[in-house]
């Protein structure tokens, strides 16, 4: 053997003999055991959860779709982004108030970005449409704004399907719409409103949350003895409402009601009521969804009422100034109050999950909303606007709606201000009637 072959073979044995020894003293010092079966996979304490947040930041209703975003963000930062040892990251999943729109961008947010979980929504009719997505993939969704009906009857009709819609943030319309004929009504038998004559028009969006609305509003007028004479369908983002209110005074009706989608629309629905000279007391659901709506209308928005949350207690009233010093924006209680209370039970679900399972994982998330937050086992109660955000196998997929729980009181704006007319345990004044 020739003097390079020794020194080669040299080699190889002094690299065998060094892994050897290095091998040896891995295993010793770590103590591990020989053994046939393979170790566990360990969660990397540094995995992210990526949430995926659906609203519309384009379009319309792209106002409410900013308050959405900030508030959501601003109550994630308050855990510095961060569920244990997992950062928290955001797939903004702009909806453009398009049901078609939205559920290619829910997919694709599922496939390409790999979301851990869906959170929020704020259109009824992209609800309907991104729950077959959620319900393809397997991807758990919690506390959308969807109201709509069409969501509980799709639910119903496959609860196997669609039991991956978990909780809705805002119940039907019946349920939230109560409020207006209530209101009316008591302020009727106390002597407080004569009106010339019972008879109502409704107005809404042409989509599936204002026709829901609207076909609750007819059954509650008609039930406490009005007549509706007429319903009128409007697009989303329309502004012109000059004929459509020249109509309604022609009809001489007591009290027109409904609901629009976005901030644009029922601004101008209440600054032209004005002047036109409608004298009809109008209950507009939603126009106090944006904190600057009062920039919007100015004082046309005098008489009109509301069923919405307010801010009311100190920690509310904190959360709002903060959220203007922040943002530099006046924040609307029904949107950004409600999604920062729904963010941090987002949080508390994710806290619950990693303490029940062991690991934050899509699998494991839809397991901790089927077997505890649709059970009622899990809820939240430090909420800013409500008592307790829970859910029931009764109620799910909306929340339990009750004074000790989750409840929109009717108010009456006067300068931008709203008070509460009803219910009377929330009452701090009675229902005013315009001359008419």
């Amino acid at each position: 053997m020739n003097l390079f072959s020794l020194k080669k073979s040299g080699k190889k044995i002094a690299a065998v003999a060094s892994a050897v020894l290095v091998l040896s003293l891995t295993l010793t010092g770590c103590g591990t055991k020989q053994t046939s079966d393979p170790a566990p996979q360990a969660v990397e304490p540094n995995s992210i959860i990526k949430i995926g947040v659906i609203s519309p930041f384009t379009g319309p209703a792209a106002r409410t779709g900013q308050e959405f975003k900030d508030s959501i963000t601003m109550a994630f930062s308050e855990i510095n982004n961060k569920v244990g040892e997992h950062p928290i990251e955001f797939k903004w999943i702009d909806s453009e108030s398009d049901a078609e729109k939205a559920a290619r961008a829910y997919e694709s947010a599922i496939v390409n970005d790999k979301i851990t979980v869906g959170f929020m929504d704020w259109h009824s009719w992209v609800s309907v449409s991104c729950m077959e997505v959620a319900a393809k993939y397997k991807m758990p969704h919690f506390f959308s704004y969807g109201a709509t009906d069409v969501v509980n009857q799709k639910y119903k009709s496959d609860p196997g399907k669609y039991e991956y819609w978990l909780g809705k943030a805002w119940p039907t319309p019946e349920k939230l719409s109560i409020g207006y004929v209530k209101a009316v009504e008591e302020a009727i038998n106390k002597g407080l409103w004569k009106p010339a004559n019972k008879k109502v028009a409704l107005f809404g969006v042409d989509n599936d949350w204002g026709r829901g609305f609207c076909a609750a509003l007819a059954e509650q007028y008609k039930a406490a003895g009005w007549e509706v004479v007429s319903t009128e369908w409007v697009g989303l983002g329309e502004t012109d409402f000059y004929p459509l209110l020249n109509k309604l005074k022609g009809l001489n009706v007591s009290m027109v009601a409904g609901t629009m989608s976005d901030p644009s629309s029922v601004s101008s629905l209440i600054k032209q009521s004005k002047e036109v000279g409608l004298k009809s007391i109008i209950a507009s659901d939603g126009l106090g969804w944006v904190g600057e709506w009062y920039k919007l209308t100015g004082d046309a928005s005098d008489y009109v009422i509301d069923q919405i949350p307010q801010w009311t207690t100190p920690e509310a009233k904190k959360f709002q100034a903060d959220f203007k010093a922040k943002y530099g924006y006046e924040p609307g209680a029904a949107v950004a109050g409600m999604s920062y209370d729904y963010s941090k039970f987002m949080i508390k679900v994710l806290e619950a999950t990693e303490k029940d399972y062991g690991s934050i994982t899509t699998e494991n998330l839809f397991k901790e909303g089927k077997e505890k937050v649709m059970t009622g086992q899990l809820t939240y109660t430090d909420g800013l606007l409500m008592k307790e955000y829970k859910y029931t196998p009764e109620t799910f997929p909306d929340p339990v709606i009750d004074q000790d729980h989750y409840m929109f009181p009717v108010v009456q704006y006067f300068g931008g201000k709203g008070s509460v007319v009803w219910p009377d345990a929330y009452k701090n004044a009675d229902l005013k009637i315009p001359n008419q």
